[in-house]
């Protein structure tokens, strides 16, 4: 288990061993972070922009002060780690990467090789370790200080896509589509068509849309069960709406509602098999939804 900070760092828990290990390495919160489904070591993190130095030299009285430094450091990256050796193995940032803070992150479920990442700066860009996979490698063997480790850098990703007009909060994959939102009061799920010969470039088919009224509001994150049947959203007003991802046109399962269920919801988590749904709220509680029976209404409990 993987926990987030606002402070840049990330711990993983392991419940046998009772053993905790901090990866630092982004200046500022880290806003997702995501398991390779293939090799459970790897973890893939999304962090923001941070302010890392700030000094100030006095002349002539106390209040009288002027600015010696102040640097800011663009840490606009995704970060791809190995939890058993503790290593910094690739970070995806530079020339082509995100030009604003990283909301989202997501591995491919079947290529390794590939990731999708989206933030602030409007856009889902796709990129591929298949260049790099000897360091991921050589990270799996590493028995040297995790500080040590030659972390690279990849600077250009092999398909950017500007689906949205906002900032885009979460992406993930299913199967070699992808579902995106923004704050348009729905998902969308569109193929990413790249050219081989032109990195980077390509066109963008939108496939379908699923409606969430009243999710207009940022950092608003969909989930989805282990075999990617369904996606469960929250919206502003406390709702939930959970959308069926195989069928076309699109067919909604369900829209859970209480009336105590008023804040709007940052998160959902579902189950393995999507039978129950956890949901965050802005106000502290989370809500547990099971799956009772098709012919009556789904339970739900808070926390």
């Amino acid at each position: 288990m993987s926990i987030l900070s606002n402070s840049g760092i990330f711990c993983a828990l392991t419940y046998f061993l009772l053993f905790e290990q901090s990866f630092v390495g982004h200046g500022d919160s880290v806003n997702e972070i995501r398991t390779q489904p293939l090799k459970p070591s790897l973890v893939v993190s999304a962090s923001k922009v941070s302010i890392t130095t700030i000094e100030f030299s006095s002349c002539f009285s106390f209040l009288d002060f002027v600015t010696k430094q102040l640097r800011m450091e663009q840490d606009e990256s995704v970060r791809l780690w190995n939890v058993h050796t503790g290593v910094c193995i690739l970070i995806f940032a530079g020339a082509g990467g995100h030009r604003n803070e990283v909301l989202s992150v997501d591995f491919h479920p079947s290529d390794m090789y590939r990731i999708a990442s989206c933030g602030m700066d409007n856009t889902v860009k796709i990129w591929s370790m298949k260049e790099f996979w000897p360091s991921v490698e050589k990270s799996f063997t590493w028995t040297d200080l995790p500080s040590k480790f030659p972390t690279k850098y990849v600077q250009f990703p092999v398909f950017i896509a500007s689906v949205h007009s906002n900032y885009v909060d979460c992406n993930r994959w299913l199967g070699d589509f992808v579902l995106s939102k923004s704050v348009d009061n729905e998902i969308v799920l569109w193929e990413p068509r790249t050219k081989d010969q032109s990195p980077g470039e390509g066109t963008v088919d939108i496939l379908q849309k699923y409606p969430v009224p009243e999710c207009d509001i940022w950092f608003i994150k969909f989930s989805c069960d282990f075999h990617y049947n369904a996606a469960a959203i929250g919206n502003r007003e406390g709702k939930i709406f959970v959308w069926e991802l195989q069928t076309s046109p699109p067919s909604l399962i369900a829209r859970l509602s209480h009336a105590q269920s008023k804040s709007p919801i940052r998160q959902t988590a579902m189950s393995f098999d999507g039978s129950t749904i956890l949901s965050c709220c802005e106000d502290g509680t989370i809500w547990r939804w099971d799956a009772v029976s098709s012919s009556s209404s789904s339970s739900s409990s808070q926390v």
